[in-house]
């Protein structure tokens, strides 16, 4: 008899282990938020958080617990795929995201897919929504499903030559995106030798990780990855790796192991892919499978000369797999000491640029100091503003006649 009592209470113990699901629901309308409930607590699957779908509240709820799976309900939306990769970065790449939504297309599906998202159709019934939800659980468990496809965004910041600011627009990047895109950061520091990262970033005491002999033979796993990580702050964390035992090749492929490991840890992987790290124009294959490309220019003819050689790499490309392109011109002298116009970059490169950060004398002491250029009243904070909103694929205005008659005003002061 106690045998079956222990059997009995063995098997219960079991089945609330398997319906013990965290996860939060973010709601726009009162059917599905009831639906929700009512459905959670019919089958005796433990409840979710509810929570109004807002970014400001998604931003709050989902970095203070860990969640296994968000429902997002995308039903007031008009554009679920656009909202869907809007939100994206808020949420964080380690949780399964189920989209519900009333838009009946294939090509919602096929993208919400692509993103890593799954997605259900609205209406439904409470054992439907039960079913799913148990079916996204049992996908987390056996490591498959389109969840995997959740990885961070690669994002290259990537330098025609040595000395144009790539490392500034890098670390500056991944400040803003942490601080008002609220989304986790991984910076990459591909100077195996030297660089300025940490002062760009703000970061006291830092050394890289020193790789030891040995290290290769064993195998590289997220808990031995996460230990090569220098952390700044809750949200950003720099890799920056060292060694006098292997060559810069070595050491890069071991680099890059790592930071795929890592990519599911976080919404963005920056790579400071600076010129003058070396691995510019030697080894490409790793920046050029990036989701996004940042070319980082100074308004100079070698400059430029570089970044068409680099351009014509991206443009070589099959169209599908070719990534996003941002071209950024960095001014990080004053105007007179230009060689070629902003005109004279479009034209060569056959493209626009799409952020033209001007120069200010100001900039190395506001980091010296531990400032950030995004968050001062100068006039190289707006681009930086505006590059980060790009990265994020959220839309940006164009500028007012006023503001290009103030800025070509500020240009031809520089140049005197």
């Amino acid at each position: 008899m106690f045998d079956l009592v222990d059997i009995l209470k063995s098997n219960q113990s079991q089945q609330d282990d398997k319906d013990k699901i965290t996860s939060v629901l973010f709601y726009q309308t009162e059917p599905c938020r009831s639906l929700v409930e009512e459905a959670f607590r019919f089958e005796g699957v433990s409840a979710p958080e509810i929570c109004k779908n807002s970014d400001m509240v998604i931003t709050d709820h989902v970095r203070q617990q860990s969640v296994e799976i968000v429902l997002v309900e995308l039903n007031s939306s008009q554009d679920v795929t656009g909202d869907a990769r809007r939100i994206s970065h808020l949420l964080p790449s380690h949780a399964s995201v189920i989209v519900i939504g009333s838009e009946d297309a294939i090509s919602t599906i096929r993208n919400l897919k692509q993103m890593g998202f799954y997605y259900l159709f609205w209406p439904i019934t409470k054992q439907e929504l039960i079913d799913f939800v148990r079916s996204v659980s049992d996908n987390r468990q056996r490591n498959r499903g389109v969840g995997q496809n959740r990885r961070a965004k690669r994002i290259s910041v990537v330098g025609t030559k040595g000395g144009v600011g790539t490392t500034l627009v890098a670390s500056e990047l991944a400040h803003q995106l942490v601080s008002e895109k609220k989304a986790s950061c991984i910076v990459v520091d591909h100077n195996y030798t030297s660089g300025d990262l940490d002062i760009m970033l703000g970061i006291k005491k830092f050394e890289k990780r020193e790789v030891q002999k040995g290290a290769f033979s064993s195998s590289l796993d997220l808990s031995s990855a996460q230990s090569l990580l220098t952390k700044h702050s809750e949200m950003l964390s720099v890799l920056a790796l060292s060694s006098s035992q292997y060559s810069a090749d070595e050491l890069n492929d071991y680099h890059n192991s790592a930071a795929d490991i890592l990519s599911s840890e976080c919404n963005f992987i920056i790579e400071d892919v600076s010129g003058s790290s070396g691995f510019t124009h030697r080894n490409q294959q790793r920046w050029l499978s990036s989701d996004c490309i940042i070319l980082v220019l100074t308004p100079t003819v070698a400059a430029l000369r570089d970044a068409g050689r680099l351009k014509l790499s991206i443009d070589s490309m099959d169209e599908n797999a070719r990534p996003r392109l941002i071209l950024v011109v960095n001014n990080n002298f004053p105007g007179k000491f230009a060689t070629v116009t902003e005109d004279d970059i479009e034209k060569f490169l056959q493209c626009p640029v799409d952020v033209n950060i001007p120069f200010n004398g100001k900039i190395g002491e506001l980091l010296l100091e531990g400032e950030r250029i995004a968050r001062s009243k100068i006039n190289a904070s707006g681009p930086i503003h505006k590059l980060a909103s790009l990265v994020v694929g959220e839309s940006v205005e164009a500028p007012s006649t006023l503001a290009k008659l103030t800025n070509l005003f500020s240009r031809k002061r520089q140049a005197e």
